[in-house]
């Protein structure tokens, strides 16, 4: 046996039947802080300062990196000779 029950209402209406409390006001606030603290960041935030938190590594630990990248191909085709 199998009861269906559709229930037309808004988000505000459901919740205030459940007895959850409105939460609106503090998601507001909170987004705009959010929002606040995203803008003071960018706004400090210059080119440099962005390569460098987007590529930790610098440009010679790129070039170690491939030293040893090629360190590693030149060992497997030795070990195939």
């Amino acid at each position: 046996m199998k009861i269906r029950v559709n229930i037309d209402c808004t988000p505000e209406e459901a919740r205030a039947f459940f007895g959850l409390p409105d939460v609106k006001p503090m998601q507001d606030a909170m987004m705009a802080e959010v929002e606040e603290r995203l803008k003071a960041n960018l706004a400090a935030m210059d080119p440099e300062t962005l390569i460098n938190t987007w590529m930790p590594a610098s440009i010679q630990g790129f070039e170690q990196l491939q030293k040893m990248f090629w360190s590693h191909l030149g060992r497997g085709e030795a070990k195939e000779d």
